[in-house]
């Protein structure tokens, strides 16, 4: 069997490191709400910072929860 080009890449494509997000991804993506959000509030733009703050509150939660898990494990 040949192997073309096309299957080439399509294998080294499959191949490649997956997206992965980890527990201080969460922690950071975080901090990058958090810091959006005060300058929402800031500029008066407060339903901007509210949702900032959300996604901030559940992205901190989720890095509680894996690193729970994580130490469990």
């Amino acid at each position: 069997m040949r192997v073309g080009v096309e299957t080439t890449a399509m294998y080294e494509f499959a191949t490649a490191v997956p997206l992965q997000l980890g527990g201080v991804d969460f922690l950071y993506w975080a901090v990058i709400f958090m810091v959006l959000a005060l300058v929402a509030a800031a500029v008066g733009a407060g339903g901007v910072a509210g949702v900032s703050m959300e996604i901030a509150r559940i992205f901190v939660l989720i890095f509680i929860v894996l690193a729970v898990i994580a130490l469990l494990l």
